[in-house]
């Protein structure tokens, strides 16, 4: 789980700095997406580059998700009978919902492929033209679709809060201070990345971007 997490969570980082570069305008934009495209040329062919990074990361997304269900299954062997009575434990909303949580960002992940990269939901679906495909995107009178990726990034967000902390203390960071430090780093890390991928559908909506 920790190597399939930290190689999505470098993916993301990456997706989101490209991401930005919307607010050079549609020819700086237009050409990073084309970039992207011819990536190892004249080796690969164009697009190969994609398609490996996308099987990857599909990979990546499948073991990230059969890692949670064995440690799932793995703390049930471990307690087979319940407890009488469970006592209340004090932990945070995103570790109370990381399955639903992870179930949630899933499906905003078959959206986000079929709405920006495939174009099957995207209103003007040209892969030549990736910054008029962003803007016609979340228009304001498309402001659900605005609303579908703030919740998915949100949820995203909790997901990573919960994952970076944990993962922070499983390095080494189990002392009071260490643990308040890890929490701390993970609660910036979160709210920097939601902020670096809705800065994006916000600016569009405000026509900032257009």
């Amino acid at each position: 789980m920790a190597v399939t997490g930290i190689l999505l969570v470098l993916f993301l980082i990456a997706h989101m700095i490209g991401n930005l570069k919307i607010f050079f305008g549609p020819a700086d934009f237009d050409h990073y997406a084309h970039w992207l495209r011819t990536i190892g040329a004249p080796v690969l062919p164009e697009d190969w580059y994609l398609w490996g990074q996308r099987v990857l990361l599909g990979a990546a997304l499948v073991a990230h998700i059969w890692a949670a269900a064995v440690l799932a299954r793995r703390a049930r062997a471990a307690r087979p009978v319940r407890y009488v009575h469970r006592p209340k434990v004090q932990v945070s909303y995103a570790a109370r919902t990381m399955r639903w949580g992870g179930v949630i960002i899933a499906l905003f992940v078959v959206y986000h492929l079929l709405d920006l990269t495939t174009g099957d939901l995207n209103p003007v679906a040209d892969q030549r033209r990736p910054y008029a495909n962003v803007v016609a995107d979340f228009a304001p009178e498309r402001w659900w679709v605005t609303l579908i990726y703030v919740i998915g990034i949100v949820t995203l967000g909790f997901h990573l809060r919960h994952g970076m902390f944990s993962a922070l203390r499983s390095l080494g960071q189990q002392t009071p201070r260490g643990e308040r430090r890890a929490r701390s780093a993970a609660l910036v890390f979160a709210v920097a990345l939601c902020a670096g991928y809705l800065v994006v559908p916000f600016a569009v909506l405000a026509g900032l971007v257009g």
